[in-house]
């Protein structure tokens, strides 16, 4: 069974012009979780003036305390058997997803240079160097700790982008002990072609993590790629709620495929994925009167078949 990532809490509304107040971003993530996610990636801890939607990163997992073990200091299991992750950029993200208790934490490294500078005035290869840094220290703390690549498909400042950059930083990641590497397709220019050329290149240096896959439908190819991602064999794959969101570092880039579209098309299939279609389908309408326009997502409009 594939599993499937909600990112709307964090990839979704870090590009909207809306900013909501975190009750609704707890009650986005509860509605989720009612839906059948156990994976969220829920906030991410960078700087509040770079990323403003996520300001908040430390009231929403305050917020979401509520869910979890209280036998557990440590908040790793929940009773809802629920995983929220953080997302981060460097040691200081990192210390402060630590402390604000998230289940796991996502590192992204950019796989072409001029991403890199323009996100984090930098280069992939040291930023490289940083997520092994966090992803060491993850490890010797038994954090599940993932490793994302950003700009593996293609770069909105470079162009082209040789699938060997995005092996090697893999390779980097998985030495220094990320348990989980995601190809992500930043900006929405991928094909399938890329995605088994780049997900057999992880495999072939990663071969003990598992893999997931982070497409965006910008030219209307990502559910393309997952598809082709899934044929492949891909361990999981992110969606966001209602097909929202995408990268403010990324020129033009529209929103992530939808979750209740991945959800028809997987069932249809027959994959199932743990998620309720008709609990998923209100949670459109939700984010269409918080961020003030009807999200991208098909499914809600058109509805399940059969009816």
């Amino acid at each position: 069974m594939v599993g499937i990532v909600e990112v709307s809490p964090r990839d979704g509304l870090q590009n909207e012009r809306a900013l909501l107040e975190t009750g609704a971003k707890i009650e986005l993530i509860e509605r989720a979780v009612a839906a059948g996610a156990r994976r969220i990636e829920a906030v991410s801890f960078v700087h509040p003036k770079l990323v403003p939607a996520m300001a908040d990163a430390e009231a929403v997992m305050e917020g979401l305390r509520g869910t979890r073990s209280e036998a557990e200091p440590d908040h790793r299991d929940r009773a809802d058997g629920v995983s929220y992750i953080g997302l981060v950029l460097n040691r200081r993200g990192y210390d402060r997803a630590v402390a604000a208790g998230v289940d796991e934490v996502n590192v992204v490294v950019p796989a072409s240079d001029g991403f890199a500078k323009a996100n984090q005035n930098s280069t992939t290869d040291a930023l490289t160097a940083v997520a092994e840094e966090v992803l060491a220290e993850a490890a010797g703390r038994d954090l599940f700790a993932s490793l994302t690549i950003a700009t593996s498909f293609g770069c909105p400042f470079d162009g082209e982008v040789d699938p060997d950059r995005v092996v090697e930083v893999a390779r980097r990641g998985a030495a220094a002990g990320a348990k989980e590497i995601a190809i992500a397709d930043t900006i929405g220019v991928g094909v399938p072609t890329q995605v088994r050329t780049l997900l057999d290149g992880v495999r072939a240096v990663a071969p003990d993590a598992l893999v997931r896959a982070h497409f965006h439908n910008t030219r209307n190819t990502g559910f393309a790629n997952a598809v082709a991602a899934l044929e492949w064999g891909v361990d999981w794959l992110d969606s966001s709620n209602g097909g929202i969101g995408g990268c403010p570092f990324a020129p033009a880039a529209t929103g992530n495929i939808a979750t209740e579209d991945l959800v028809y098309l997987l069932d249809r299939m027959g994959h199932p994925t743990g998620l309720d279609l008709e609990s998923l389908l209100p949670i459109a309408g939700f984010l269409s009167d918080q961020l003030g326009y009807t999200v991208p997502a098909l499914l809600p409009r058109a509805g399940g078949f059969p009816g």
